[in-house]
């Protein structure tokens, strides 16, 4: 298709919207094509999904203009986007868990029959998907359903409701490698069936496989719009953030005592299934073990039983050689132990509460910043802006709630405070998911900081780029259980990559 044959989808033209007196969004215009995938890169921050919440209506604009079709629209609610043919699927998922996947395809769906039977919903589910092209087993419970299928379903919904510009809000944060080849897939055929794709991303390899065309925003910021061929992921990289913003790491073999051993560790997930199957590795002070494999493979509760959040049915865990089998995380936070948590807002932190208060969540008995009964609130809000400042946390206040601080923000204060906390070990769960190139560097330096200075460092990530780039040695689960560990020098991707699925270079 040659430029004159290009017709633009959606179209925005010097949209501004602040919140409490910050820019989000400062003038910005670009425009989307109709059979493309479009990819929205930027810092967390930069103003993609403030963008794209506009788009979905979920925001409104301060001042400017939003064609979509070459009609100028201003959406006061998701109902009036979808009406003019504009979807989003959020990162995080908005089914309901106990119903079918047909159930869920027709919850508030204005075209869903009065009267309605199981087979009916059923019956419709799989015209609707024939006519898509995206299937899934119609009568399977949602919660039955993996995280790739789960997402399906949410595209679904957007599609079945007939939207022709579909926004993909971080859609690989929580997949498998395969799941996302499948996604890939699916956007492709989506965008070659006359749709308009935007896909929200900051795994750059992903954007330089999938895209057709790539925008960058930065500080609210219109910087650029090309043609995705020919461009690398350094360039986008520097064009996101002003730097290369690689990260290099000296590996080495570490001989130092263990700090951390598991012997025979097994432990139930949350439904009651054996997570878990007789774990035993240890990780040494001065060392970053990289736990790699495919979420859901034990990982989490590998991390709950180390820092005393998950029970353990049987076998051993110790710290500096004390016995911490079944004990508080209190008491393991006292011997040294710092938790980076999968889930930031849930686990991490208090969104509600004020910066501050979140600053010391881990601190506060510190005799430094309370007495036994009372917070030294000049200590707390002193301790908050020390820690805002060295971990380069972006906030107007250490009086604001948490919760308004973007992701990246929040992770570079989860990930500070914790390491403040680890003398002895880092237990670090996926730190990096959803952050953009810079939040993703600064957090691993953090984390690098600790391995230096001696700490020994658990850390997971379903990211097999992040594993080789920053891990000392590799672990690697399958089904709960450790495949095998080795030095980083030692293995390839292609070697991880079979213990990762289940195989041996015996059984391959």
């Amino acid at each position: 298709m040659t430029d004159s044959q290009h017709t633009t989808s959606v179209e925005v033209r010097d949209v501004v919207k602040s919140f409490g007196g910050v820019l989000a969004l400062e003038h910005v215009n670009l425009e989307f094509r109709v059979g493309e995938v479009h990819a929205l890169l930027g810092e967390n921050g930069a103003g993609k999904t403030t963008l794209s919440n506009i788009l979905a209506g979920i925001y409104r604009e301060e001042s400017g203009h939003i064609f979509i079709g070459g009609v100028e629209r201003s959406f006061h609610n998701p109902a009036q986007a979808i009406e003019a043919g504009v979807g989003m699927v959020h990162q995080h998922f908005r089914l309901v868990n106990s119903m079918s996947v047909a159930e869920n395809l027709h919850l508030g769906s204005p075209d869903t029959p009065k009267i309605v039977s199981q087979r009916l919903l059923i019956d419709r589910a799989r015209a609707m998907m024939a006519d898509i092209g995206l299937t899934v087993d119609p009568e399977a419970k949602i919660w039955q359903l993996s995280v790739g299928e789960q997402q399906r379903v949410e595209i679904l919904r957007v599609l079945a409701r007939g939207a022709r510009v579909l926004i993909l809000d971080e859609p690989t944060a929580v997949l498998t490698a395969k799941e996302a080849r499948e996604l890939f897939v699916v956007m492709r055929r989506l965008a070659e069936g006359g749709r308009t794709v935007v896909f929200i991303s900051h795994k750059l390899n992903e954007v330089l496989e999938v895209s057709d065309r790539i925008t960058v925003l930065r500080g609210g910021r219109h910087v650029i719009t090309r043609e995705g061929a020919g461009v690398t992921a350094r360039e986008l990289a520097r064009l996101m953030t002003g730097d290369e913003a690689g990260i290099e790491v000296a590996h080495r073999e570490v001989r130092g005592d263990d700090v951390l051993v598991l012997d025979g560790v097994s432990a139930r997930n949350s439904r009651g299934v054996e997570a878990l199957h007789g774990v035993s590795f240890s990780v040494r002070s001065g060392e970053i073990l990289g736990i790699a494999g495919v979420s859901g493979n034990g990982q989490t509760e590998l991390a709950e039983v180390v820092t005393g959040l998950r029970r353990s049915d049987s076998g051993r865990v110790s710290i500096d050689g004390a016995a911490v089998t079944n004990t508080s995380s209190r008491r393991i936070t006292d011997l040294g132990v710092g938790h980076i948590p999968e889930d930031r807002i849930g686990v991490g932190m208090v969104a509600s509460a004020p910066l501050k208060d979140n600053a010391v969540l881990r601190h506060y008995r510190d005799p430094e910043l309370s007495t036994r009964r009372l917070l030294k609130r000049d200590r707390v809000v002193e301790f908050a802006r020390s820690l805002v400042e060295v971990g380069r946390v972006q906030t107007r206040s250490v009086h604001m709630p948490a919760g308004q601080l973007s992701g990246g923000n929040q992770q570079r204060l989860v990930a500070r405070r914790e390491s403040l906390l680890a003398s002895r070990l880092l237990v670090a769960a996926h730190p990096t998911r959803g952050l953009d190139v810079l939040a993703s560097k600064q957090v691993q330096e953090a984390i690098i900081e600790r391995r230096d200075a001696g700490c020994a460092v658990m850390m997971i990530s379903d990211d097999l780029d992040e594993i080789l780039a920053v891990s000392d040695r590799i672990l690697v689960m399958y089904e709960g259980r450790v495949m095998g560990v080795f030095n980083r020098a030692d293995y390839d991707r292609e070697r991880i990559g079979l213990m990762m699925g289940g195989r041996t270079e015996a059984t391959s």
